[in-house]
């Protein structure tokens, strides 16, 4: 008789790599949970406007956006290992500066560029790469986890950082985040891999089939140069686009201004943030939820429900705003949670089958920068209103109305046939 040797399971190495992904960019969206909380702190310990805050959160937007595409050319020229070591020194050292800032100029330059660099080579260009490289099946899935950092990031931060800003202050905040980008540098020495071929393995699902396009970029000028071809293809321009008001509706307003929003209609800090935590439990669960969709489902179909519920849940938020945490307010919460970063999965898909294999990461990160242009724009624009309104209102309708024109224009990629599907 033969005894049959049980199979031994062994982790591919891909979900290993993927996993110091995740957690990589949980670093990043650590500071993104701390912008919000700070802003009344800091407008009362300097007397500083919310216009001032606002704008210092806008650069740091663009700087992060405009960043993005440069970072998929750096990695691509210096590894991937590298260039997300020197990123997390950047959020660390800009985090940490701020600690010591007592003018307007140095929020700016420690928020804005520091961390906006730094952020932006830790962007979701940084898990679009390492998506492409070490996947090949569940490519979508995997996807939908790394967009799925950004609310895990949310989920655990927001609600302690916001605890330590009114126990201890805003600078022990900064601290604590400072410390959390510098802890994870070692993950990187330990066990990332920058392709399958450095690890002597195959990426997951084996070697892709499917046609990669033109080579990626491996400098500065390529990059500019595959925005300038890009342009040139109207599905460019529509996933720019609808990806800019992706940005406006996101990391712009909500992520910037619902705190301070909430606490304009006498709700505690501690509360607002504990709400938006909870926006990140429903994103955690929504947006893992459309990576799985986006394998099985026309992204242009996805995209064009996901802007439309956006758009529909935020009306509604001028009128269920309140003190206390009313029925209507958690529907906001879970309607808009689940829906919070859903767009990436099947934007990042719909890049890949217009733009190939090997330019989508850059061809993404140009379409990255229109989100956060978006959400820079959103940032000083809702600031502006406020301090001129006394009110976010026409903020929340404007935001509203944004969304429901790119769930109808994303319609017009039917009648665009991708060169790579």
């Amino acid at each position: 008789m033969s005894s049959a040797q049980p199979k031994q399971f062994k982790l591919h190495r891909a979900w290993i790599v993927a996993a110091i992904t995740f957690v990589t960019l949980i670093a990043a969206a650590a500071f993104r949970s701390t912008t919000s909380i700070m802003f009344q702190p800091l407008e009362q310990e300097f007397g500083w406007t919310r216009s001032l805050t606002s704008n210092a959160v806008a650069v740091n937007l663009v700087v992060y956006g405009l960043t993005a595409p440069f970072a998929a050319t750096l990695m691509e020229r210096f590894t991937v290992r590298k260039v997300a070591v020197s990123a997390l020194g950047l959020v660390s050292l800009g985090t940490g500066l701020t600690v010591f800032m007592t003018q307007g100029w140095q929020l700016i330059l420690y928020w804005g560029v520091f961390v906006g660099l730094g952020t932006g080579c830790l962007a979701l260009v940084f898990g679009s790469l390492v998506a492409n490289r070490w996947f090949t099946k569940r490519r979508g899935l995997v996807t939908g986890i790394f967009s799925a950092a950004y609310a895990t990031g949310q989920l655990i931060f927001l609600p302690m950082l916001s605890t330590v800003v009114m126990n201890s202050g805003w600078r022990v905040s900064s601290i604590v985040v400072a410390i959390f980008a510098a802890s994870i540098i070692p993950l990187f020495f330990l066990g990332f891999k920058n392709s399958p071929a450095e690890a002597n393995t195959i990426p997951y699902g084996g070697l892709s089939q499917e046609p990669a396009g033109k080579a990626a970029p491996r400098t500065a000028r390529a990059t500019i140069g595959v925005l300038f071809e890009s342009l040139s293809k109207p599905a460019f321009w529509i996933l720019a686009g609808t990806f800019f008001v992706c940005g406006w509706t996101t990391n712009g307003l909500i992520g910037a201004h619902f705190i301070p929003a909430a606490h304009d209609h006498g709700m505690p800090m501690g509360t607002a943030a504990g709400l938006l935590a909870l926006v990140g439990i429903f994103d955690f669960v929504g947006t893992i939820l459309s990576g799985w969709l986006t394998d099985r489902v026309n992204p242009i179909y996805l995209l064009m429900f996901y802007y439309g519920l956006r758009g529909l849940a935020l009306f509604t938020v001028p009128f269920v705003l309140g003190p206390t945490v009313e029925l209507p307010l958690m529907f906001f919460v879970v309607f808009y949670g689940l829906d919070w970063i859903a767009t990436v999965p099947p934007t990042i898909e719909l890049c890949r089958k217009y733009f190939g294999l090997n330019q989508s990461p850059t061809v993404y990160g140009w379409v990255f920068a229109s989100h956060m242009v978006g959400a820079a724009i959103a940032a000083a624009f809702a600031g502006a209103i406020r301090d001129a309104q006394g009110s976010y209102f026409i903020a929340w309708i404007t935001a509203a109305v944004l969304c429901l024109l790119a769930a109808g224009s994303v319609l017009l990629l039917k009648r665009i046939k991708p060169d790579f599907a």
